[in-house]
């Protein structure tokens, strides 16, 4: 019986060491996994680990300061997350950030809008932001604007509709009443026609939409075929969509109004420069209707307070105007702070102090529930950007985010606009080394 009792005591034991073994194993490999996974994904930031967040951002010296602000007001609530600002103007900023592009050194946190956002994507070079952003109260528009393969690469951080910025003094002046949906095209060349005598020399009522240099050319001419029913210049595949007839026809137009002195002649609008007091036609005078956007407006009412107002872009069998984001926030796919930097990108488009810091130096905010927290407190030109995003939702054409390669090829363009409008080839001529550039540039 002892030896009975001895057999069952050294069986229990073989059973104890096995147990204890395999347990000693399992916690192991399990310690093994979790460090793997943390290591090969460099996204893990502990609340106590010291955190500096390299971020970039374009725009004027308003958005600089209020941007700054609000880098402040989450360092002070979030002592281990500093940051290392870049900002700079529009005119050198995609330059820059195309450079750290190809050196595979972007900032954490990177500004980007439409022209660029599917490069940067189909590179992959942005980080997969489909989780850890409370995305809830932003409209679904500007949200879909900011994905590739239905993946969401980048965040919505204004919202922004394109509009006319007009000289509201000088058409109450002049006896010019804005329809409630906006001029059709017919309306409103037939009041620049009729108000011409009127102006003093140099003066006009509107912009030369066919001609310019800055990087919203292209989109004066989309607003056109648009508005004939004719779509945006790309499909929603990438693929060309300029139509001929209408855009043969809309060069023709203006070739007839500069003639005519209805706009400006070519090489005053080639002397245009946007949102230069002196140098940027609208601010001084020479004209009174430009295409921009909403999230503009207060940019422009900063040198002359009270002067402009927004109204629709114009319509023929629908209108012109859409909406899209003013810029989105991406993190940089070889980014070490990728959870820590979708916690200050909720913050920026969801927090009550975020929305104080900011106001609307990027446009209204993208989210409804904080946009209406703050209403309370907004400036009349801010009231005025709201409203006509509200307004624009009512009757935006389709938009997508523009197709791999069409910043670049926005500059060809300018090119091809300036051959036409200083009659150096026709507007035929000019389609077809569109249709070529497009090829060349974007390839569908």
């Amino acid at each position: 019986m002892f030896r009975d009792l001895r057999k069952g005591f050294h069986l229990l034991l073989a059973v104890v060491l096995v147990v204890l073994l395999a347990a000693c194993g399992s916690t192991n490999n399990d310690s093994s996994s979790s460090s793997s996974s943390s290591s090969s994904s460099g996204t893990s930031d502990s609340a106590a680990k010291q955190v500096k967040l390299r971020i970039s951002w374009a725009g004027s010296q308003v958005r600089h300061d209020a941007t700054l602000k609000a880098l402040e007001t989450y360092t002070a609530n979030n002592p281990h997350v500093t940051f290392e600002p870049e900002y700079m103007g529009f005119d050198t900023y995609d330059t820059k950030m195309l450079t750290y592009s190809a050196a595979k050194n972007l900032p954490d946190i990177f500004q980007i809008d439409t022209n660029y956002m599917l490069d940067y994507a189909v590179r992959n070079q942005m980080f997969d932001l489909s989780d850890g952003i409370n995305t809830d109260e932003v409209d679904s528009v500007l949200l879909d604007a900011g994905k590739s393969g239905g993946v969401q690469y980048a965040i919505p951080i204004g919202a922004n509709a394109i509009a006319l910025h007009y000289n509201k003094v000088m058409f109450e002046k002049l006896g010019i009443v804005v329809p409630e949906d906006g001029f059709t095209w017919e309306e409103l060349i037939q009041t620049a026609r009729e108000v011409k005598p009127k102006l003093e020399k140099g003066q006009y009522l509107i912009q030369d939409f066919s001609i310019g240099k800055d990087n919203i050319e292209m989109d004066k001419y989309e607003i056109y075929q648009i508005a004939q029913g004719k779509g945006q210049l790309y499909k929603p595949d990438g693929t060309f969509n300029f139509d001929k007839e209408t855009y043969i026809e809309f060069n023709n137009l203006f070739a007839q109004l500069r003639e005519e002195g209805i706009v400006p002649p070519a090489d005053v609008t080639m002397a245009n420069k946007e949102n230069d007091p002196i140098l940027d036609n609208l601010l001084n005078g020479t004209i009174m209707v430009a295409r921009g956007y909403a999230a503009s407006l207060g940019a422009i009412d900063g040198v002359k307070p009270g002067e402009f107002g927004l109204m629709p872009a114009p319509r023929t069998g629908q209108s012109g105007t859409y909406l899209l984001p003013s810029q989105f926030f991406a993190i940089s796919h070889n980014s070490q702070h990728v959870e820590e930097a979708k916690k200050f990108i909720d913050w920026f488009i969801n927090d009550v102090e975020a929305g104080h810091a900011l106001g609307l130096s990027r446009g209204p905010q993208v989210s409804k529930k904080l946009s209406e927290a703050l209403s309370d407190g907004y400036n009349d030109v801010e009231k005025q950007q709201v409203a006509y995003i509200e307004k624009a939702k009512e009757i935006a054409s389709p938009f997508t985010s523009k197709p791999k390669g069409y910043g670049n090829f926005a500059s060809e363009y300018n090119k091809i606009s300036q051959q036409i409008g200083f009659n150096q080839i026709t507007p035929e001529e000019g389609y077809e080394l569109i249709e070529k550039k497009w090829k060349e540039v974007i390839g569908q």
